[in-house]
């Protein structure tokens, strides 16, 4: 069974932008398995103030977040793209176990292989306490919301 995962670099906005709406759909599954399968078998990440080698790693980390990041939801947009780069902004609302709200705002930096893998993910996050009234991720985004930008606040 091939790992590849279209698209492939070098990449075009078109083929840039699916590949951001891909990483936000898996991403919105909350299964880490299946996340790290679209990274490198060796994929390095920095997630914040973790550094992470390797799918074991990633799925690790992953399982760790779900489980206190509860009710998990993620937009992501295109920022820039060349070649084999991207950069992605992205934000996501949660609540703790204790009920606060959260939403996280974030850059990401992906490299990938030939094959269409990231092997490389830099992430940097800050997080502000929300209401449940100011929340305004529902979920998976609609296939109709598809390429919609998100808002900078």
């Amino acid at each position: 069974m091939s790992e590849a995962r279209p698209p492939f670099p070098p990449f075009t906005a078109a083929t840039a932008a699916k590949k951001v709406q891909g990483a936000e759909d898996a991403w919105n599954t909350r299964d880490p398995h299946k996340v790290s399968l679209a990274y490198t078998p060796d994929s390095v990440w920095r997630n914040r103030d973790e550094f992470l080698s390797g799918r074991e790693e990633i799925v690790d980390f992953l399982t760790r977040k779900w489980e206190r990041e509860l009710d998990y939801a993620l937009r992501k947009s295109l920022w820039s793209y060349n070649d084999n780069h991207i950069a992605a902004r992205f934000q996501y609302e949660f609540h703790d176990a204790a009920g606060q709200w959260w939403r996280s705002y974030g850059n990401e930096l992906w490299e990938f292989t030939e094959d269409g893998l990231m092997a490389r993910r830099e992430a940097s996050i800050n997080d502000v306490t929300i209401t449940e009234a100011e929340r305004r991720v529902f979920g998976p985004r609609p296939a109709e919301e598809h390429g919609e930008d998100i808002d900078l606040r």
